[in-house]
């Protein structure tokens, strides 16, 4: 792997419209309350807007590093650590509700689906334990370790293991679809229109698997590593790559729309917002690129290496950089990130996956249940309450379309 470069390492950022916040490795959130809310969609509310100093809130220490990056749902952090466990923490004050112990350490990065929480551990398994109280309700093992953060998408778990392979797991016992080889290792996927985009790590290329069989569609091959997971939006894919670049890619085909080059490794994962793509990479930068042709829009110099994959919420974006810090950047856009990745709860989220529920590949809200003239009627309502009972859509979802339909107001 390539060494960080002999710059400054004590060089500060000056942009006036971020703000930082130290982070401790063993320690597990070091944020004000606010930033909670913002970072997850606790609350609905933004980071930018609440925070007021970085003042701290709450601590929990672990018995060893945190490398596994915390999701936020229902007022719960889910969490991994090295010291083998999976934690449920009150987002709140940082109370135990529960810990799980696998037989190694954790790097996977929970996601949680359906009041369930999926998470890999480097003793090769696959889990899915209670969200309520932590019980195993199943596990599946493969032949290596599992780093990579799963997938959930209409009840499926898309994993990969440093085994070579890409497995689909039926989430509600375990049991395994199919499984793609890619020959070496994997990063976490994306699922989009029933495809799964996946990086193969040192096969020096992307995937885009069918999520029925697992049969190869296409793959496009880098000049480097792939740790970078794909994000997707409007039918393309973004992803970087240790070629030091950042690919867009046609997802029908995978051919190439544009690249930019960046100066070193990028396996931060992209996100998307108001038409414009935000990645890190190690040459110290967070990178703002125009969507539709890769165009440089601004890029902002950090202290250290980029790894961090970025969110962006409301127009700011969030990102950690090797430095110690997490930032906080104006975006130049409005809006908040529409890539898959985030969308599906896949290292990262905001507000819109705690909000209208995780694990179906096309986020819906009450505009799905309007007729011609923009209100929900009661076939829309009866369509909803079916979607509900059906665990294609969340209790607060139901709720929404329900005040909709009495109101009788437009959805606008």
């Amino acid at each position: 792997m390539k060494k960080e470069s002999g710059r400054d390492s004590d060089q500060q950022a000056s942009d006036d419209t971020t703000e930082t916040y130290s982070i401790d490795r063993r320690t597990v959130l070091r944020t004000t309350g606010a930033g909670v809310a913002g970072l997850t969609g606790v609350s609905g509310t933004t980071l930018a807007q609440d925070t007021s100093g970085g003042d701290l809130v709450w601590e929990f220490e672990t018995n060893n590093d945190v490398r596994s990056s915390p999701t936020v749902v229902g007022g719960t952090v889910f969490i991994g650590s090295d010291d083998s466990n999976v934690y449920a923490l009150d987002a709140g004050d940082g109370s135990e509700q529960w810990r799980f112990e696998t037989n190694d350490a954790v790097f996977s990065s929970p996601t949680v689906v359906d009041e369930t929480v999926f998470v890999g551990s480097e003793d090769n398994n696959v889990y899915a334990l209670d969200a309520g109280d932590g019980s195993e309700q199943w596990r599946f093992e493969t032949e290596y370790h599992v780093e990579p953060s799963p997938t959930v998408v209409d009840g499926t778990v898309f994993a990969g293991s440093h085994d070579s392979n890409v497995y689909a797991l039926d989430a509600g016992n375990g049991s395994e679809q199919w499984r793609f080889d890619t020959e070496t290792g994997v990063g976490s996927s994306t699922v989009v229109d029933g495809t799964v985009f996946v990086g193969g790590i040192a096969d020096e290329a992307v995937f885009a698997l069918d999520a029925n069989d697992g049969s190869e569609q296409w793959r496009f091959n880098t000049d480097d590593y792939v740790f970078s997971s794909p994000t997707v939006v409007d039918g393309t894919v973004f992803v970087g790559s240790n070629d030091n670049n950042v690919h867009a890619l046609d997802t029908n085909d995978g051919s190439e729309q544009w690249h930019f080059e960046t100066n070193d490794y990028v396996s931060s994962s992209p996100t998307v917002a108001g038409g414009t793509v935000f990645v890190g990479s190690w040459d110290r930068s967070v990178y703002a690129l125009d969507a539709g042709d890769g165009s440089e829009q601004w890029r902002f110099e950090t202290g250290g290496l980029v790894f961090s994959s970025p969110t962006v919420v409301d127009g700011t974006v969030f990102v950690g950089s090797g430095d110690n810090k997490v930032y906080a950047l104006n975006a130049g856009v409005e809006g908040s990130s529409e890539g898959s990745r985030v969308n599906l709860g896949t290292l990262g989220h905001h507000n819109v996956f705690a909000e209208n529920g995780p694990g179906s590949s096309d986020s819906q809200g009450v505009a799905d249940y309007t007729g011609d003239d923009d209100i929900v009627e009661t076939p829309g309502l009866v369509d909803a309450i079916s979607d509900w009972r059906g665990d294609k859509i969340e209790t607060p979802l139901l709720l929404d379309v329900i005040e909709t339909w009495r109101s009788g107001a437009p959805v606008s």
